[in-house]
């Protein structure tokens, strides 16, 4: 893909060089936005602390997104640790290419791309750091043939390094926003406000935080027991202003389902996690016709 021809506006910032901008960097930027361009929305999955459940919730937030109706992508930009080929059972499969691109795999409707994808085997190390990142990143958005899609949903890994960085700074345009995971503990909700700061600093909207591992209901005797504690995600949100999406309680069914590579929404649609999950898709997909105008002008 060498150059744009995805619309006629004569204004677009895709159709001239930028100053200080030799060729080849004026046709990578190309590339990446004529990809770009198709995808409506972009949504950001991330968190400041690790184990909090973060790709979980990617995952079945953008299934939640796919059984609306809406096309829907998911890109696993966790470079060193991804997790999207163990979830949804497809570690042995990889992606084919066309003239348009690397094609994504697909599942239940689903377009998937992931670094893991790329491997010769699972368990080789992706040994890179800095710029490589960056280039990585680039490369899983702009050689991709995404097509058209509603949402792309992208899996970042814990933090506010190299990955999440490159992510905004490439898709920072247009509607675009963060969903922030946390659970309930003080030791992430430490971690998980250096995420919000990070959003504040990028200008990054943030559509709301999930409060994962929210409680425990015995299935022996359904008797609740907070584990991680409880509503110090909603508490959160609320010292920032930030919309709460939903708490989803520990269920060790979800554990299971990652394992096996069967999504939980879609093995156990009628649970508690299941629910809470669709409730805060709806959220996301009421957002931006709301706010993105005025969150972005």
């Amino acid at each position: 893909m060498s150059k744009c021809n995805s619309c006629n506006d004569s204004s677009c910032a895709t159709r001239q060089p930028q100053p200080q901008e030799n060729n080849e960097q004026f046709l990578r930027r190309q590339a990446l936005e004529s990809r770009l361009c198709p995808i409506k929305n972009r949504i950001l999955v991330m968190s400041g602390k690790g184990g909090v459940g973060k790709s979980t919730t990617a995952v079945n937030l953008a299934i939640a997104l796919s059984q609306q109706g809406n096309r829907v992508g998911l890109l696993d930009i966790d470079l060193h640790g991804p997790s999207l080929p163990k979830m949804l059972g497809l570690e042995d499969v990889r992606p084919k290419g066309n003239a348009e691109g690397i094609l994504p795999l697909e599942f239940v409707g689903l377009k998937l791309m992931s670094i893991g994808f790329l491997l010769q085997k699972t368990s080789d190390a992706m040994i890179i750091r800095g710029p490589m990142k960056n280039g990585a990143i680039q490369q899983l958005l702009a050689d991709v043939a995404w097509g058209e899609l509603d949402y792309l949903v992208v899996d970042c890994p814990p933090g506010t390094g190299d990955e999440p960085l490159s992510a905004v700074q490439m898709l920072n345009k247009g509607a675009v926003g963060a969903v922030i995971v946390t659970t309930p503990q003080d030791v992430a909700l430490v971690d998980v406000e250096k995420s919000i700061s990070f959003c504040q600093q990028m200008k990054l909207p943030i559509i709301g935080m999930i409060e994962n591992m929210s409680g425990f209901i015995c299935p022996h005797c359904d008797k609740r027991s907070d584990i991680f504690k409880s509503g110090g995600g909603s508490k959160l949100a609320e010292k920032y202003d930030i919309p709460f999406l939903a708490r989803v309680p520990l269920d060790p069914r979800m554990v299971v389902a990652g394992d096996s590579g069967k999504p939980h929404i879609l093995s156990h649609p009628e649970s508690e996690c299941s629910i809470a999950l669709e409730q805060a898709a709806d959220q996301v997909s009421h957002y931006w016709p709301a706010t993105v105008t005025e969150s972005r002008a």
